[in-house]
């Protein structure tokens, strides 16, 4: 065979092979893109994101916004000069399109910043399994307020929300209890929002609690007995009033000489507070009576000389 034929076959060989071997290259690659992106879609797909919560609220911008701006407009026009949709959108930068078992409280510090404002001295008031009681009494008597009196627990009250790291960044369907993650958006916003409630107290503070509670009405694990009692300033704070309230029928568990609130007194005594406890105090439980008058316990209340 004449060398030019033989150079020619020889240069087609190696053609074929290099064709060869870019060929089963690519048909590598694809394999392993497909893989890859089949298990990105698994992994961030609804099915694989079912938590036990509720999922993010319906229309929740809608709602925030509206909350929003009837507080600041309807309710508190004095802090007109809020921005709502500045306030919704650092909400949403919180969560959305984030893991939700990896929630920071650095994530919600803008949200703080632009929805807290000043509460006045001897009127927060702070609860634990008080939460239909103490805010009937909030709307009854203008002068106290709850966390859910602010604009921040305002808008946040009852809402939930959390995000997913796939499109569309939120998920509607469920949301992760705190039993499954501590660092859920939920319970992250709830620790902040009460730390910064707590730091802004001043003058008299009130505290209710729940003496029907059987496990004790004073709880290390709530927000109250974790994160607030201990974020009250004493420079700030002269007296710490609790409000020990049994339900109208029972049981009383405990009263203001009880364990639990013992523990709590000790707290914060060590906190150098001054401490007044009374059980049933008058005016929440005239409230209380409203919905219960023909009730044997309710019977002080309609008595008449």
């Amino acid at each position: 065979m004449p060398p030019q034929q033989r150079s020619a076959r020889t240069r087609q060989r190696t053609v074929l092979l290099v064709g060869i071997v870019v060929l089963l290259a690519a048909l590598v690659l694809a394999v392993v893109l497909g893989s890859l992106l089949t298990h990105g879609r698994h992994e961030g797909s609804p099915e694989m994101l079912k938590w036990k919560d509720r999922g993010t609220t319906k229309n929740l911008q809608e709602v925030i916004l509206g909350r929003c701006y009837n507080f600041i407009t309807a309710q508190h026009p004095e802090l007109g000069d809020k921005d709502c949709l500045k306030i919704w959108e650092s909400l949403k930068d919180a969560f959305i399109y984030k893991n939700p078992c990896n929630i920071t409280p650095e994530d919600y510090q803008p949200l703080m910043e632009l929805a807290s404002h000043p509460i006045p001295c001897n009127k927060s008031l702070f609860w634990s399994k008080t939460y239909d009681l103490v805010h009937r009494y909030t709307k009854s008597n203008q002068n106290f307020l709850t966390l859910e009196d602010t604009l921040l627990g305002y808008m946040a009250d009852r809402v939930s929300w959390c995000g997913d790291p796939s499109a569309p960044g939120i998920n509607y369907e469920s949301c992760p209890k705190r039993s499954e993650c501590e660092s859920n958006p939920g319970s992250v916003f709830w620790k902040v929002a009460s730390k910064t409630f707590a730091e802004a107290a001043c003058g008299v503070v009130q505290v209710m609690l729940n003496g029907s509670v059987e496990a004790g009405a004073f709880r290390s694990s709530s927000i109250f007995g974790s994160i607030e009692v201990f974020n009250l300033d004493p420079d700030k704070v002269s007296e710490v009033h609790i409000w020990l309230m049994q339900n109208i029928g029972g049981p009383q568990s405990e009263s203001c000489l009880g364990q639990s609130i013992q523990r709590l007194k000790s707290i914060l005594e060590e906190r150098n507070f001054k401490i007044i406890c009374e059980d049933n105090y008058r005016p929440v439980q005239l409230l209380q009576c409203v919905h219960n008058p023909d009730h044997t316990d309710c019977r002080l209340c309609t008595n008449s000389t």
